[in-house]
């Protein structure tokens, strides 16, 4: 049996190692302006003009993940999504 090194994949594995960066995206259509995503992130989402939830950043920093998940699963309306 012939062994072989390890290799990341960041398929599995995330972004830390030079692969996926975590991005989010808010549906304006779902989004009912209840402000539980900017509370709970206010790095990544923000108030719009409209007075709707926006995300602020291109990609989520590191520190912001958690955040930004927890975010995601605690919307309303399932407007935010990760994409």
């Amino acid at each position: 049996m012939k062994w072989r090194a390890a290799v990341h994949n960041s398929k599995y594995f995330g972004n830390r190692l030079g692969g996926m960066t975590l991005k989010v995206s808010v549906d304006q259509d779902l989004c009912i302006a209840c402000g539980t995503c900017i509370d709970l992130c206010p790095g990544v989402f923000d108030w719009d003009d409209e007075g709707l939830s926006h995300v602020i950043v291109e990609e989520v920093p590191e520190d912001a993940e958690d955040c930004t998940r927890e975010s995601i699963e605690s919307c309303p309306t399932d407007a935010i999504k990760e994409i």
